[in-house]
């Protein structure tokens, strides 16, 4: 007896193409723009769904709530919220009170490439005010109190061409890099800690950690490497990445763990010993404080980022 062909689950996003960015789905002709490209779009659409691309993109949404998704970030969402995703991080938001025919319009969208901005930044300084925002992005923010003035922002940059329209979108991209009321939503970021030799070391010490999760990592060992005291190693590590060694070092090896409950099928107990945890409670424990959910429900919510709907629709 043969045995039918097992289709593996479909757990990668999705790259989007300049190819597919049809103006029969609203989007802007790269002919008729610059590197500032607006859209809207209602709900269910072709485009919404678990995807990256290798632009920034700024999203309000304008109705309706339910899960965001980026990269290993699952929390709520509802009219007014508004996220800059950066390049390349995945993303999705699923809504989970649709109206029966959907909605017009959900997303509000700007989206913007990384390179003309950074050489300009080279030659123009006052471009480089927007740096730290777009090296944040990299972990997708959300930010607060803004959605009002980023939906004014939106019409301006739609309703406007050449020089005008750049000149709306630098004014989008103040407001944004003003703001200090947001929070990160995926993975870990280092700060800066105006000491490039002392970055450098926490560099490496979390290329270590990140290289060999499973093993023991000491910060009285690894201080010892780097000629410190371990008081003072705990100082200038916390400084640089805002947590202590310890707390660090779960963040990093829960990160991963979200990784692998994302994109396979492998059992929580294997990836708990993967990323270096020495037992299941240990792990379900770490992970339920830094992720607010347990690891099995978070693989459960991470499903939903494929644009699953109500009564079995898709996006």
């Amino acid at each position: 007896m043969s045995l039918k062909p097992v289709t593996p689950r479909v757990v990668r996003p999705e790259l989007e193409h300049e190819l597919a960015r049809s103006p029969d789905l609203g989007y802007e002709a790269s002919s008729e723009v610059g590197f500032v490209r607006c859209l809207a779009h209602g709900y269910p659409t072709p485009h919404a769904r678990w995807h990256y691309h290798d632009e920034y993109e700024l999203h309000l949404i304008t109705s309706t709530s339910g899960k965001l998704f980026v990269g290993d970030w699952i929390g709520p969402f509802q009219p007014g919220q508004l996220v800059l995703t950066g390049p390349r991080l995945p993303h999705n938001w699923v809504s989970m009170d649709l109206p029966a025919g959907g909605v017009e319009q959900r997303d509000l969208v700007i989206q913007f490439s990384h390179e003309p901005l950074v050489r300009t930044a080279e030659t123009i300084p006052e471009l480089r005010e927007v740096l730290p925002l777009l090296e944040r992005a990299k972990n997708g923010i959300e930010f607060f109190g803004l959605s009002e003035r980023a939906e004014s922002h939106w019409q301006r940059v739609k309703s406007s061409r050449g020089l005008r329209r750049l000149t709306a979108f630098c004014d989008c991209l103040a407001d944004l890099a003003a703001c200090t009321d947001y929070r990160l939503l995926s993975s870990v970021q280092l700060q800066s800690t105006g000491d490039d030799a002392s970055l450098a070391h926490v560099h490496a010490v979390v290329s270590r950690i990140t290289g060999h999760l499973a093993d023991e990592h000491s910060a009285a060992a690894l201080a010892a490497e780097l000629g410190m005291s371990e008081s003072r190693f705990s100082r200038f590590f916390r400084r640089a990445t805002g947590n202590t060694f310890t707390d660090f070092v779960n963040r990093i090896r829960v990160n991963r763990a979200c990784q692998l409950l994302m994109d396979s099928d492998r059992l929580v107990t294997h990836i708990c010993f993967e990323v270096g945890f020495n037992n299941v409670a240990n792990f379900n424990r770490r992970f339920l404080d830094i992720k607010g959910m347990t690891p099995t429900e978070f693989r459960r919510q991470a499903g939903q980022r494929f644009g699953v709907l109500p009564e079995g629709r898709r996006s």
